[in-house]
């Protein structure tokens, strides 16, 4: 068999050789890279086996998260604008305050899940070794994809000021510095020559998880989702709320499926989990609480919705408790309290209308429905 990888030079041997029945390519038995992948195999990162085999499943769980999103997929196209357009062109439709808002989480979430898709399939993906997390991680690329749509489509649909809006993340301070904030763990991992199996560059491989899954879609996006939907439940600017109850289930996932990776690579790297670095994801949290709370400053500058910036200030410190709590920290806030509880009815989504009446809010693909 001609071996493609050899120097092709002419040789003083006989054209005619018998053929030998070997494998050019063929390995050790014990290359645990080209023999049947076992279960005991797999990895979360730095595994050794083929990243090409799905099965045999060893995190489950990863693959009943795939299966689910691909249950709840939607469409932003598939909302009905009309209302929207007809409160946003109505000067009385809504409040200063209340467009105030609407444009400030336009400006920051335009462009927040393209920076979450780009720290996927340029860092995190590469990373991964278990092809049931990969898997997982196609599918939330793809929704990160479908969110960004359906914030250009509102932009469309209500037309705003694309320039404004779509370069609020280098104009608007408040949006900027949770950008820049969240910038330096994108490119570590995006950087090509990074690459886990030292304890360093695991550790830097964890806290950018930890960023991205419990501080960037488990905390900064909650400010921007209480505002629309608390306009959604007093039946104004209703289908941009849906939309943003879609996104709010879809990220929802996405933050639950990160935290499971970030335990199971704690439990397959107990040494990465040193007080030195549990210090440092605190003083991440904190920077973060306090980057979110300046922007809910910016964005409601004086009470409206029933809403105030201080609730916002209890709020995220509950919200960063129970973030910190799911991968093993401490509270970092003990007392919080949740002032908005009707935010968990929100991710809940169940088969019956949402709370502004306008369809089924558990949409899911056909092949996916429970027919009752």
């Amino acid at each position: 068999m001609l071996n493609f990888e050899d120097d092709f030079t002419p040789s003083a041997q006989p054209a005619y050789r018998p053929a030998v029945p070997t494998d050019p390519v063929a390995k050790p038995a014990d290359d645990i890279a080209h023999r049947r992948v076992r279960v005991e195999d797999k990895l979360i990162i730095n595994a050794k086996a083929d990243v090409n085999q799905l099965v045999p499943f060893k995190y489950k769980w990863a693959w009943e998260k795939y299966i689910a999103a691909c249950a709840n997929h939607w469409m932003p196209q598939e909302v009905n604008m009309n209302r929207d357009i007809a409160t946003w062109k109505d000067p009385n439709g809504l409040s200063d305050d209340e467009r105030h808002i609407i444009k400030r989480n336009l400006g920051f979430f335009v462009t927040a899940d393209s920076l979450a898709a780009n720290n996927i399939v340029l860092g995190t993906y590469r990373q991964i070794t278990a092809p049931e997390c990969r898997q997982y991680l196609l599918r939330q690329a793809f929704e990160e994809a479908i969110h960004t749509h359906a914030y250009q489509y509102i932009v469309e649909s209500l037309g705003l000021d694309e320039g404004e809006i779509f370069n609020a993340y280098h104009e608007v301070s408040s949006i900027k510095a949770k950008d820049e904030f969240l910038l330096p763990y994108i490119d570590v991992l995006s950087n090509p020559t990074f690459k886990t199996g030292t304890h360093e560059t695991d550790q830097a491989f964890l806290k950018s998880l930890i960023a991205f899954a419990c501080i960037m879609e488990g905390l900064f996006f909650y400010v921007g989702f209480v505002q629309i939907l608390a306009l959604g439940r007093q039946n104004k600017m209703t289908g941009a709320a849906e939309q943003y109850q879609y996104i709010l289930r879809d990220e929802s996932m996405h933050c639950n499926f990160g935290i499971d990776m970030i335990n199971q690579i704690k439990l397959e790297n107990p040494t990465l989990w040193t007080n030195e670095f549990k210090a440092e994801l605190k003083d991440m949290f904190e920077k973060a609480v306090a980057l979110e709370y300046q922007y809910a400053e910016d964005t409601m500058p004086r009470g409206v919705l029933g809403l105030n910036a201080p609730m916002f200030k209890e709020y995220l410190r509950f919200i960063a408790n129970r973030r910190a709590t799911q991968i093993g920290l401490d509270e970092l806030y003990p007392g919080a309290n949740n002032p908005f509880p009707w935010m968990a009815e929100m991710i809940d989504l169940k088969k019956e209308k949402n709370f502004f009446e306008t369809r089924v809010t558990e949409y899911q693909t056909g092949g996916a429905l429970a027919w009752d």
